[in-house]
């Protein structure tokens, strides 16, 4: 296990605990504003300000070393630990999750209206109460982002469902948006038991090898290690837990139902652009089970490689756009999966690097298609056509982020598919050529929507109710784009952050390889 480093020697308080509580505390005191104006206001200020601690965090974690920093550890009861902290694996996703919420809150004080559709109960759906779930929502990621206990990690994973299900039913713009939250909770909750059993059983392990009592506590139980036999069983139940949450094939079905009867700017924004599943297996399945990642190689392998083909396939015949995007979303996180199960650097960092990439890519596109939404209704592709005339700025926008989606060289989607494939090369040439598809069939389905969309012959019932970019709407395309080219004209900084704990997991993984070879043989 890398070194900790405690909050305590670094900045002299709890830093990280700060960042989790204050969504929450902000969320409470909007609930109690009755002012559906000055709540979202105050709302956008806290999210400002929970964005501003999320950057002084990331400048103030050193960089190239593999510590884990601003730790905070005490033990609670049964084997649980509050422990937290950060390193080159975790750290992009605190400012990136904090601002997803600043833009989402900011966007929705003239964009969220109340809906009740015919036979539904009573809701409030303002855009104060929206916030408040964005928020605690915002504070669940957040939790289990920086957690490092099975536990807790456990606990903000479900914690995550409850705003959710008020986002999908309150502010859901689809008549399907309760059954969608049914499925969503369904599944995950049904993953989530499932993580439950497997970190019992790690637990469990734990004090049987060691004596020294259970413990979830992702530290003690890298250093203890577990046998391979024990390894099995807890590899596949958290695996499975984590694949629906990715999603993957055939553990999706949820996803094209949320994002298409839930809210357009929300929770479909944080669904897409932030990769909790898969950040689960590379900061708990892979390190804690290097013998059964080596022994299920292939079969999550070709677990990725089916989710690329079928999620493209299935993307390119969507004529809506939010449908296209859940679809493109399964296709992008087999390629995820793809670089993490090639167990070497190259595919480890191209794998993180994605995750973020496609976060900032995914929440762009979606933000497209609620423009498109808060003018038209549904984007779909026979209610478009020729919107370069009407509203040229959001054109420019689909067009960059589609790009940025394909990998286009000097934009970020470029070096992490790069690496995707570098690293699957070096495991077997059908990963990087699967990788490689899954690239052509993304171009395909995005430019497809591009030019049937976007550009021809303009609809002149669409052109009497487009409208360009507001002002609010072009803040938000604007830090998107410069995240976009900075991110990908500027990669080393990023992956000079990724790649100390990446080697030391690299090195793990590759200990636990030679060690099995030598016991097979």
């Amino acid at each position: 296990m890398p070194q900790e480093v405690l909050a305590g020697d670094q900045v002299g308080f709890p830093a990280l605990a700060l960042l989790i509580l204050f969504p929450l505390v902000a969320a409470a005191v909007v609930m109690w504003i009755r002012d559906d104006h000055h709540a979202t206001r105050v709302a956008t200020a806290a999210a400002a300000v929970e964005f501003a601690g999320a950057i002084a965090l990331a400048l103030a974690v050193e960089a190239g070393v593999s510590d884990i920093q601003f730790v905070e550890r005490f033990d609670l009861l049964f084997g649980v630990s509050w422990h937290v902290g950060v390193d080159g694996v975790n750290l992009l996703f605190v400012p990136l999750t904090a601002l997803l919420g600043l833009m989402v809150i900011a966007y929705a004080e003239h964009n969220i209206p109340a809906r009740r559709g015919p036979g539904d109960p009573p809701i409030t759906g303002t855009a104060r109460g929206y916030s408040v779930a964005i928020l605690a929502l915002e504070a669940t990621m957040l939790g289990a982002f920086v957690a490092l206990d099975l536990i807790i990690f456990w606990v903000f994973f479900v914690a995550e469902l409850i705003p959710s299900w008020f986002l999908i039913t309150r502010w859901g713009t689809g008549p399907g948006r309760h059954d969608a939250a049914r499925n969503y909770v369904g599944f995950v909750g049904a993953g989530a038991v499932l993580m439950l059993v497997g970190i019992v059983l790690v637990g469990r392990a734990h004090a049987v090898s060691t004596g020294e009592g259970i413990s979830f506590e992702l530290g003690r139980l890298l250093d203890s290690g577990l046998s391979p036999a024990s390894q099995a069983w807890p590899f596949l139940l958290l695996s499975l837990g984590l694949a629906v949450k990715a999603p993957l094939f055939p553990f999706h079905t949820w996803l094209p139902k949320v994002l298409e009867h839930g809210p357009v700017v929300g929770i479909s924004v944080f669904l897409v652009g932030v990769k909790l599943g898969t950040y689960g297996f590379l900061r708990f399945v892979i390190p804690l089970f290097p013998d059964a990642a080596h022994e299920w190689l292939w079969a999550m392998a070709v677990v990725g490689a089916v989710s690329v083909i079928y999620g493209a396939f299935l993307a390119v015949g969507q004529t809506n756009l939010r449908r296209l995007l859940a679809f493109a979303s399964v296709s992008h996180m087999g390629v995820v999966m793809l670089g993490l199960f090639s167990l070497n650097l190259d595919g480890f960092e191209g794998a993180l690097l994605q995750m973020v990439n496609l976060g900032i890519v995914g929440a762009g596109l979606f933000f497209v298609a609620g423009f498109l939404s808060a003018r038209i209704g549904q984007p779909e592709l026979d209610s478009l056509g020729g919107l370069v005339y009407s509203a040229p700025y959001m054109t420019m926008t689909f067009l960059i982020v589609a790009l940025a989606g394909i990998g286009l060289p000097g934009t970020n989607g470029f070096n992490g598919e790069h690496l995707v494939m570098l690293g699957g090369y070096q495991r077997s040439w059908w990963i990087a050529v699967v990788a490689g598809l899954g690239v052509l069939l993304t171009a395909a389905y995005s430019l497809s929507y591009f030019m049937r969309g976007f550009m021809g012959e303009e609809s002149k019932p669409v052109a009497e109710r487009i409208y360009d970019l507001t002002r609010r709407e072009r803040a938000i395309v604007v830090v998107l784009a410069a995240l976009i080219f900075w991110i990908g004209l500027g990669t080393s900084p990023f992956i000079q952050r990724m790649r100390p704990p990446l080697t030391w997991l690299e090195d793990r993984v590759e200990a636990a390889r030679v060690t099995h070879s030598d016991g097979s043989a």
